[in-house]
């Protein structure tokens, strides 16, 4: 396991906010990896990746996002956590323009959203959706070519460059096989892969990725994961929404904890992984124990009055394993430790 690149300081001056957030830097690697913020300035110096002011967004005048305010640099990896309903793919949508905001307002680098026209928003975030129709007699490598488009010049032609931007993509997501291949014929997860090519393709330094994993075999799911850990440490923001609180733990420098359309935390790992804030996220007992091999906090599912699924607990009596969760005897237990292989990104000492 290699040791994480430290993300740097998430909070601008003048935004209000009482969660902790990580420290660091970093700088891009290659011409595929994404582009640190031009000027040359240090980090502190220049405007968040991405800034979020009191936004309050939903559809047809019903609000959902109901006064969220955080911000983002390069080199951050944020988790959005919570229920289903919650407000996690409204926020995404609200992030890249798809949904306008009712209140508040949207900075991505230093300039508001509302002021930016669509080619300009998609040079600085890329959007991987969840669901969505997409036109089923095109090709995988036709699909990935779309993320060039703000790229292309007053002619409207693709170049080699682009060719090759797509290319290089489809080969770091494990889609190069799937190229010829017309979307009708991708199963789910392919369709992931394909759709995560575009968004690399796209080369912007904010990835916006809504339920990623959805789809994805572990094998896949962990190398995707450990691509966007290169990403980070190259200088991206990646935010993405997810249901697999373990798998942020792992890969995330950060947390948000969105429930009821609200903000109910924000901080690093180690400080809002818990049992409390994870039970009252979910309104579900849940224990968080280290990993068995990397130490890493790691959440089971505590459900009382129901039958053991595993004759293996039987050594670890209810409290023992979890603390205040409250599970006892005859609870059922239910643990995902996130991806099998691929743990580069969190050191096992931290």
């Amino acid at each position: 396991m290699t040791q994480r690149a430290p993300a740097p300081d998430a909070t601008p001056a003048g935004l209000a906010s009482s969660q902790d957030t990580g420290q660091g830097t970093s700088q891009a690697a290659s011409p595929f990896e994404a582009r640190p913020a031009s000027g040359g300035p240090s980090a502190t110096a220049t405007p968040p990746m991405l800034e979020v002011r009191n936004l309050r967004s939903g559809y047809r005048g019903r609000p959902v996002l109901q006064g969220v305010s955080f911000a983002a640099r390069g080199g951050e990896c944020l988790a959005l956590l919570g229920p289903n309903g919650s407000g996690k793919t409204t926020l995404l949508r609200s992030l890249s323009g798809v949904l306008h905001a009712q209140e508040g307002e949207v900075f991505l680098q230093g300039r508001s959203l509302v002021d930016m026209k669509p080619r300009q928003r998609a040079r600085l975030a890329a959007v991987v959706p969840q669901g969505g129709e997409y036109p089923r007699e095109l090709t995988a490598r036709q699909m990935a070519l779309l993320g060039r488009y703000p790229h292309l010049s007053w002619l409207g032609c693709y170049g080699r460059k682009d060719y090759a931007a797509v290319d290089e993509a489809l080969e770091a997501c494990g889609a190069a096989a799937l190229a010829p291949r017309r979307l009708a014929e991708l199963s789910g997860g392919e369709l992931q892969r394909v759709l995560l090519a575009r968004a690399l393709a796209q080369e912007s330094p904010l990835l916006l990725l809504d339920e990623l994993a959805s789809g994805l075999d572990m094998a896949r799911m962990a190398g995707l994961f450990d691509l966007l850990e290169r990403r980070r440490a190259a200088g991206a923001c990646v935010l993405m929404a997810v249901h697999d609180c373990n798998l942020a733990a792992i890969y995330a420098t950060r947390l948000l904890g969105l429930k009821a359309g609200k903000l109910v935390f924000d901080g690093p790992v180690d400080a809002v992984f818990t049992e409390e804030k994870l039970s009252a996220l979910y309104d579900i007992p849940i224990g968080v124990l280290p990993h068995p091999l990397w130490g890493l906090p790691q959440a089971l599912l505590a459900r009382a009055h129901g039958p053991r699924s595993h004759d293996s607990f039987a050594a670890c009596p209810g409290d023992a394993c979890f603390g205040d969760a409250g599970a006892g005897p005859g609870f059922d237990a239910v643990v995902s430790f996130g991806p099998a292989a691929g743990f580069t990104n969190r050191d096992a000492g931290r």
